[in-house]
């Protein structure tokens, strides 16, 4: 286990505890209203333009944009908790260094260090953007 003592690892774990809760809400909340829109949108189901119907998409792939950032969000907060369970929690996936409290106070479900992270950030910086 990392150096956490067990203050800290207990207030980590209510963070991410509450994290989680806030995130259900967040997307109990935004199945409920797409769910209530989409009545409404039957209700007012007249013929509209292509601008209408590209508003109406965009903001319905927003919307599912918003709930798989929760979703992603809610998966790293498992993750955090089995680490937790297993023992690693606050040891950095790439180099098994103790990640410091500060980074898991600010960042809770961090799998690595500072020094970690941003090589991976800089290393992957490309990922997923179109090459000319």
């Amino acid at each position: 286990m990392a150096a956490l003592t067990q203050s800290q690892l207990d207030q980590l774990a209510k963070r991410l505890n509450e994290d989680n809760q806030a995130l259900l809400r967040e997307v109990r909340d935004e199945l409920e209203n797409s769910g209530d829109q989409h009545r409404i949108d039957l209700l007012n189901s007249e013929p509209g333009d292509t601008g209408d119907e590209s508003i109406a998409n965009a903001l319905s792939d927003f919307n599912v944009a918003i709930l798989d950032r929760h979703i992603q969000g809610m998966r790293d907060i498992e993750g955090a908790f089995q680490r937790i369970k297993d023992g690693e929690y606050g040891v950095c996936t790439d180099c098994g260094e103790d990640i410091d409290f500060a980074r898991l106070q600010a960042y809770p479900t961090a799998k690595r260090c500072i020094v970690c992270q941003e090589r991976r950030e800089r290393e992957y910086a490309q990922e997923g953007h179109p090459k000319m």
